[in-house]
């Protein structure tokens, strides 16, 4: 008898009184399921006569040649070929393909686009967003293997990839430090979110290393577009001991910086360095002087994820029972361009 083509995943799952995944993890032959339960899908799929689309290859090895890629709004930022293209370039070796979706943050969009891959039973999921941040997902995301991108859970139940945050803080108050720089500030974000502690952590843990005192003055916390970065800067160089190099928490921060320092007459890096974060190349590398700043590992991130998943078993235990997922942070490399100048004592010295 040949297949009934109106017959969904949905349809069977329904009809047994179970999940979708249920379904799916009997099609792949799951140890994951009761027996009662596999007799009970596998008859309605045979009063049916369901069939799953590419079903020789799929019920045969338990593998799909897909694997989910959904973002919240990533596609339209400007990190999203480095991402994408890392993810695909690592599903490419392994002779897979991304099936991507952007929800625009909707999450009724999100559940019925994991519900679509569910019923295409494809590789597994892997969810990213477009900054780092805590994500709320589904609970049908834990019907098949998923790992996060730029994201975590709240009990880092799911593993994820995220930027060093604080290596990345870190490197960037090393570079002016050693540049001769001691009253560094920072144009920090005003939003609650783990860039904002993460690299702000950083840049104290430097300080402390160089015995360098932390000055809650030096730090002003503004957000991170253009006009967050000017007001950044008009504050701290308003100090009565102003900084003679800056750390801005994003390079939108910095653009604006640099249009505030301009204005008051500063001549970049000659009379302060800048220093960044992100490495947005339509603004790092057409900014004058060049940007200097720490790059965010998207590629990376995107090829890690899809590596990590590809080599885990695809059906994984249930929560409590496996080892804790791995919460993996990945370093942002210092772009060394013009802003950061040059050592202080050589600047000193050619004014004298």
């Amino acid at each position: 008898m040949a297949r009934n083509q109106d017959v969904t995943i949905h349809d069977i799952a329904r009809r047994a009184g179970v999940g979708v995944g249920t379904v799916s993890r009997v099609l792949n032959d799951s140890p994951n399921v009761s027996e009662a339960t596999r007799a009970q899908v596998r008859q309605v799929m045979a009063e049916t006569n369901y069939r799953p689309k590419s079903a020789a290859k799929t019920l045969r090895t338990r593998r799909s040649s897909a694997i989910a890629f959904i973002t919240d709004e990533i596609a339209s930022t400007p990190f999203a070929v480095d991402t994408i293209r890392g993810a695909q370039d690592a599903a490419w070796q392994h002779d897979k393909i991304l099936l991507l979706v952007n929800t625009n943050a909707n999450e009724k969009l999100l559940e019925a686009a994991i519900e679509s891959m569910l019923d295409r039973q494809v590789e597994g999921l892997i969810y990213a967003t477009w900054f780092h941040r805590r994500a709320k997902l589904p609970p049908i995301v834990r019907q098949l293997p998923t790992v996060l991108i730029d994201c975590y859970v709240e009990d880092r139940s799911l593993p994820s990839a995220v930027p060093d945050e604080f290596q990345g803080g870190y490197t960037a108050t090393e570079l002016l430090l050693r540049q001769g720089h001691r009253r560094i500030g920072f144009i920090n974000n005003n939003e609650d979110q783990p860039a904002r502690w993460g690299r702000q952590q950083g840049y104290e843990r430097a300080l402390a290393d160089w015995g360098v005192p932390f000055d809650p003055r030096l730090v002003t916390y503004q957000g991170g577009a253009a006009e967050s970065g000017y007001a950044g800067a008009n504050v701290l160089m308003r100090l009565q001991e102003p900084p003679t190099a800056i750390f801005c928490f994003n390079d939108r921060a910095a653009m604006g910086a640099y249009d505030a320092l301009r204005e008051m007459g500063f001549v970049l890096p000659r009379d302060i360095a800048i220093v960044s974060f992100d490495n947005q190349e339509i603004i790092a590398a057409h900014l004058r002087p060049g940007l200097t700043t720490l790059q965010l590992p998207h590629y990376e991130m995107g090829a890690w994820a899809v590596n990590y998943l590809l080599q885990k078993p695809y059906d994984l235990p249930p929560p409590g029972l496996a080892s804790a997922p791995p919460q993996v942070k990945l370093p942002c490399p210092l772009i060394l361009r013009e802003s950061h100048g040059t050592r202080r004592e050589e600047v000193q010295r050619s004014t004298t």
